[in-house]
Order: structure tokens, then sequence, then C-alpha cells
């Protein structure tokens, strides 16, 4: 571990470029199936977080998408459409709006999923526990978690 406190730039580089053709590779595995639904990556981060924080607000998922309410509107109008999302609003608040997969939605999140979990799998797969672990770590030191 010694060496990595002398990391070059150009160490760091590569490992930016390692870190975005991963991005890359990950998110080209779900084109397809986004493009069969003429949707794009916009409409997938909303269905991930949805499929993982169920029922939450829209400022919340404001906070976790980092965008503008214009920006989302127009995904979530989209997705609306596509019958992928529905609203009910707060049972203590009224006038806070939930957001949650439909069925259709909850099918479309798998579909996508699936088509990315394979790389993920065989990568993790392939790998050492420890690897896995650190490899963890040092995402979730990246993301500031």
């Amino acid at each position: 571990m010694k060496e990595l406190l002398y990391l070059k730039d150009d160490q760091l580089k590569d490992f930016i470029e390692k870190l975005f053709i991963g991005y890359r590779e990950s998110f080209s595995d779900a084109k397809g199936v986004l493009e069969k639904h003429s949707i794009g990556l916009a409409h997938h981060k909303v269905i991930h977080l949805l499929s993982i924080y169920s029922g939450i607000t829209i400022s919340e998922l404001l906070k976790k998408l980092k965008i503008t309410k214009q920006s989302l509107n127009r995904v979530l109008k989209d997705l609306i459409k596509l019958n992928v999302i529905s609203f009910k609003k707060g049972k203590k608040d009224t006038r806070l709006k939930h957001i949650y997969l439909t069925e259709k939605g909850e099918e479309l999140f798998n579909e996508i999923f699936s088509s990315q979990k394979k790389r993920i799998y065989k990568a993790l797969l392939n790998s050492t526990s420890k690897e896995v672990l650190f490899f963890n770590n040092v995402l979730k030191k990246i993301i500031n978690d």
C-alpha cells in the first residue's frame, strides 16, 4: 500500500479512465432495454433510485439525483406516460407526493437490472473477497458515503 502514497498524475488519470470506462460499459449493457422503451439514462437513474427508495418524495429524489426540478419533471412526465411510476399523497402530510414504481415499472427495472448484473456479477465472481471489499470501500470513499 505504501506505493499508493506516491500516486502520480498519470496513475490517477489511468484510474479515472477505468472508472469512466467501467461506468460506460455497465450502462451500455442497459442501453438496448432503454432504447426499446424510448427512454434514456435520466429515466434509468430515476427508475433505479425508485427501486431502492420506494415511496421517496420528489424533494428527496431531487437531492439524490442532484438535478433541477425542471429536469426531473420532464423525466417523470415520460415515466407517467409509460405507466412506469405512480404517485401517492403522504398520510401525515398530504402536500408531499411519494413516488412508486408500478408493476410495469418493476418489470422494466428488472429487465434493465438483468442486463447490467451479468457484467458486474462476472467481475465480482472473478475477484477475491478481499478485492471486492477493498473495491467497495474505495468506491464509498469516492462518493463520500
